[in-house]
């Protein structure tokens, strides 16, 4: 079973740190991050995408996602697969 957690940040330029300090906090779970956001040499996107591959208690995860639907702008869903 593998468990993986995706989440936009938008505008990424203002949340992107709560964000970060929350993926810190739960680092131990945390076994793969992908960012992604659009850079072309006139723009740098304000939405970004994060990938997460899990491992942990459904409490560890799910306080995670509650963390993280707590900031503004932050949208973060979960599978298993």
């Amino acid at each position: 079973m593998e468990i993986v957690m995706a989440l936009t940040i938008t505008p990424r330029n203002i949340h992107a740190g709560q964000v970060q300090n929350i993926l810190t906090k739960h680092g131990c779970i945390i076994t793969q991050r992908i960012g992604i956001h659009e850079v072309t040499p006139e723009n740098c996107s304000t939405k970004g995408l994060i990938i997460l591959h899990i491992v942990g208690s459904d409490d560890e995860i799910k306080a995670l996602q509650k963390e993280l639907n707590a900031v503004e702008g932050v949208n973060a869903n979960y599978m298993t697969i």
